[in-house]
């Protein structure tokens, strides 16, 4: 069952596992938000000093925006976009399971940045400069952050590309754009 899972190209497996994994880092995010509001729950610092609180802020924010919400609508999407459009397959299969696991490398490329000596990145999930500069964000984790959102969005644009492949070349026939 699972060697199955790692070679499937069936959309509706796929989807699954965008589902399954984007539920794994929802829950993830939610423990950091919930570390977040406890430490905020009184003032002054409780458990977490400076450096945790940004790392934490960081994490949480790319999680759940580039790692839960993105990649969940493609979960959906590859489960029940073929249904819709009468398409027994998407455009690319094996494409759709490679942008799958650049996403679920990237993310934990993303997580792995927590095991490093100077932590995660700790500079926002936007990543704005100069904090996110080497001068204000030594370390091996703030690359690592990098690297992780090179990979994981460079899943997310195939599994786009995959996705617009197929709600323009196979439709069912008569389906036109504006009966979809």
């Amino acid at each position: 069952m699972f060697l199955a899972l790692l070679r499937t190209t069936d959309p509706k497996q796929i989807g699954i596992l965008y589902l399954v994994t984007s539920f794994v880092f929802f829950m993830a995010g939610g423990v950091m938000a919930l570390l977040l509001r406890a430490e905020l729950a009184r003032p002054g610092l409780q458990f977490l000093s400076n450096e945790q609180y940004n790392q934490l802020f960081t994490m949480h924010g790319t999680i759940m925006l580039l790692l839960y919400a993105t990649p969940i609508l493609f979960g959906f999407a590859n489960y029940v976009l073929p249904l819709q459009i009468g398409s027994p397959d998407v455009a690319f299969p094996r494409l759709n399971a490679f942008s799958y696991w650049l996403f679920l490398f990237g993310g934990l490329i993303v997580m792995s940045s927590f095991v490093t000596p100077g932590g995660a990145a700790d500079f926002g999930w936007t990543g704005y400069t100069p904090l996110s500069s080497a001068a204000h964000a030594p370390g091996v984790g703030p690359d690592l952050w990098i690297m992780g959102l090179a990979v994981s969005g460079l899943g997310t644009i195939l599994g786009a590309v995959n996705m617009t492949t197929t709600i323009v070349c196979l439709r069912a026939p008569g389906m036109t754009m504006f009966r979809m």
